[in-house]
């Protein structure tokens, strides 16, 4: 992806489930939303795990939505009574919801070539605010939908991996430059801090990992004007190899 933005692009997720609540379903959505966007320059600032209560999904949604650019749900869009999300969601943007022609029809070509029926609890799963865009589902049909700002995804992981995977390529994103060196994290902080007190409208941060070689360092930058980032991630760079080690610059994926 190579539409980059020079402001920082902001995202956030609202997890669905009394089942992630309870203990009883791990959630792994998250890991894998913010890694895909991480890829792509899009910051993910925040993430919430709430039940399946009308009222706290919609208010939810509703105060989310005004503050990022991309707001992710997952959960809640199955055929049972308590997969209320995409109600709630056009409760929050004051949209009425009906079954979809068109996610009708993939759902009916989905159930005439499986051994199960479209019944009318699999039907919910086509109900659609007015206005929203369908979100491809090529595991089994159900599709998700993008209303504003806000994406609707399956909770079951595999599902969601593949709708994210649609949607990755038309999100915008932004400027970010990552670089990796065999350091531990104690070794650079304090110069890293002092790095990122110069830049305070710069996001960097460094992510530590212990593998068969030893320590890792990935040091990201994020930010505003390409200009400035691309001076701090040579001032990171220089600290690096003034430390001994060699920062290698990861290209952009």
């Amino acid at each position: 992806m190579d539409d980059f933005s020079d402001k920082p692009i902001t995202a956030a997720l609202i997890i669905v489930g009394n089942e992630i609540l309870s203990g009883r379903t791990q959630d792994t959505n998250l890991n894998h939303l913010a890694t895909k966007l991480g890829q792509i320059g899009v910051r993910l600032v925040e993430a919430r795990v709430i039940p399946d209560v009308a009222e706290t999904i919609t208010a939810t949604v509703r105060e989310m939505a005004g503050r990022v650019d991309y707001l992710f749900t997952t959960g809640g869009i199955g055929p049972t009574h308590d997969d209320i999300t995409a109600d709630c969601v056009a409760a929050a943007f004051d949209r009425p919801i009906n079954v979809d022609p068109e996610a009708r029809a993939l759902l009916e070509a989905h159930y005439a070539n499986s051994e199960h029926e479209l019944n009318e609890a699999r039907l919910r799963m086509a109900r659609i605010p007015d206005g929203a865009r369908l979100i491809d589902n090529p595991v089994s049909a159900a599709p998700g939908f993008q209303l504003e700002n806000v994406y609707v995804m399956a909770g079951v992981p595999r599902i969601m991996a593949a709708m994210l995977d649609g949607v990755i390529p038309t999100l915008k994103g932004g400027r970010r430059i990552e670089s990796i060196s065999d350091l531990p994290e104690g070794q650079l902080a304090h110069e890293l801090g002092a790095i990122a007190k110069a830049y305070p409208d710069l996001d960097i941060g460094s992510y530590p990992k212990y593998g068969s070689g030893g320590f890792q360092v990935t040091v990201v930058l994020r930010g505003d004007e390409a200009d400035k980032l691309e001076v701090a991630a040579g001032e990171v760079e220089e600290m690096i190899r003034n430390l001994g080690a060699t920062p290698c610059r990861l290209a952009p994926d």
